[in-house]
């Protein structure tokens, strides 16, 4: 028995490579990493981090989540329709291939690849991709597909708390007065691929009475299914960091909720299109709130009377070796107090080779950082700002 087992993770296993999203998810990790570099080169001329930024975070916190949400799913024995698994995969790379990662989200991509299951199963399609269901003539929507969709949701929260909130990007625009402001944008895709129970295999699993257990004579097979997850968020009211993991926050709460109402489903299965429906307006409403509020507060990057606010950090620079933070103030270097690009330059040539920097740091709490600096150092501290509207360009000082 262990030897099927054995055998039927080595084939799901080697299925991964097959499929076209896991090719797809390098191409747009690559694709956000370069342009993010472009927009950044071209707001301050250095960018805040390299192009393979994105690459680095796409696999690492995807197997990761992908490996604990296979135990669960392993352990439930969570079983869906291969038309499900194919749906979502054509709706993920249709929306992937168009970029736009904030339509990536599984409620999204798997909620409508569902939806599109549902009718194919109903309407009795049979397409040269896609097996003969072995399902039952009633079954069209298994309730353990919404227990996937809100694992998945779930997940997405977690990464965005996680790893959505850590290197976001500085830019530069206007506000509705003209006046140059700071905001940060979050753009990430994580792959997360999933061992999930197909019908029909060489399978049978020795529980009696579990709700997925209405398919045919019981067979199953495993599969490792890659999605891909996406998420892009704009900051301007608030630290980025805060921002973020409030978005993620909410939209974890969402996936237990759907998660949960998996139960719902088994008992009338129409809830589960209701799940669905409520996961896509659920997820829309946390979007729509979170602009709301960005938008009924004042800006967060800005410049300050009491010193220069702190818009990007380039890694390895002496800014980021003296542990300087986006979002904090600097008010005097070298005992010298600075407002501008002018004034820092004048207060880090006081000692060519040693500086003092006094910040408030988010908590509006006062710290002092010094280092030793090198030649040419105080030329490129490394730190992304703005700067005044006479500055012919912008650029990392």
């Amino acid at each position: 028995m262990w030897q099927d087992w054995l055998i039927e993770f080595l084939k799901g296993f080697g299925k991964l490579f097959l499929h076209p999203l896991f090719y797809l998810s390098f191409l747009l990790a690559a694709y956000l990493g370069v342009s993010r570099v472009k927009k950044e080169r071209k707001n301050f001329t250095v960018r805040s981090k390299n192009a393979y930024f994105e690459l680095k975070q796409l696999l690492p916190v995807g197997v990761i989540t992908g490996l604990c949400l296979s135990i669960i799913s392993i352990g439930l024995v969570l079983v869906v329709p291969m038309e499900m698994i194919i749906y979502t995969g054509i709706i993920t790379l249709l929306l992937g291939l168009i970029w736009k990662t904030r339509l990536l989200s599984p409620v999204y991509t798997v909620g409508l690849g569902i939806l599109a299951s549902s009718v194919s199963l109903y309407m009795g399609w049979d397409f040269f991709l896609f097996s003969e269901s072995v399902i039952g003539g009633d079954t069209y929507i298994f309730p353990t597909a919404v227990a996937v969709l809100g694992l998945l949701i779930a997940a997405e929260g977690l990464l965005i708390q996680k790893n959505g909130s850590k290197g976001t990007s500085p830019r530069l625009t206007k506000s509705s007065r003209g006046q140059s402001i700071g905001i940060h944008l979050s753009e990430r895709a994580w792959l997360v691929p999933l061992f999930l129970f197909i019908p029909e295999g060489v399978l049978s699993i020795p529980v009696e009475g579990w709700p997925v257990f209405t398919v045919g004579d019981q067979t199953y097979s495993i599969i490792l299914v890659p999605f891909l997850l996406g998420f892009r968020q704009a900051v301007q009211a608030v630290h980025p960091t805060v921002a973020v993991r409030a978005v993620g926050k909410k939209v974890l709460w969402l996936g237990v909720f759907i998660t949960l109402s998996a139960i719902a489903a088994f008992y009338f299965p129409l809830a589960a299109v209701g799940s669905i429906l409520v996961a896509i307006i659920g997820r829309e409403w946390i979007a729509a709130g979170q602009k709301a509020q960005e938008k009924n507060k004042g800006f967060y990057f800005t410049k300050k009377n009491n010193g220069i606010m702190i818009l990007g950090v380039v890694p390895d620079s002496p800014a980021d070796k003296m542990g300087l933070k986006v979002g904090e103030i600097i008010t005097k270097v070298n005992s010298i107090p600075v407002q501008d690009e002018i004034q820092l330059y004048t207060a880090l040539q006081k000692n060519s080779a040693h500086c003092k920097i006094e910040v408030f740091d988010i908590n509006n709490e006062v710290r002092f950082e010094q280092r030793a600096l090198y030649e040419g150092d105080y030329h490129k501290l490394g730190i992304l700002m703005i700067q005044d509207e006479k500055a012919k360009g912008n650029e990392a000082v």
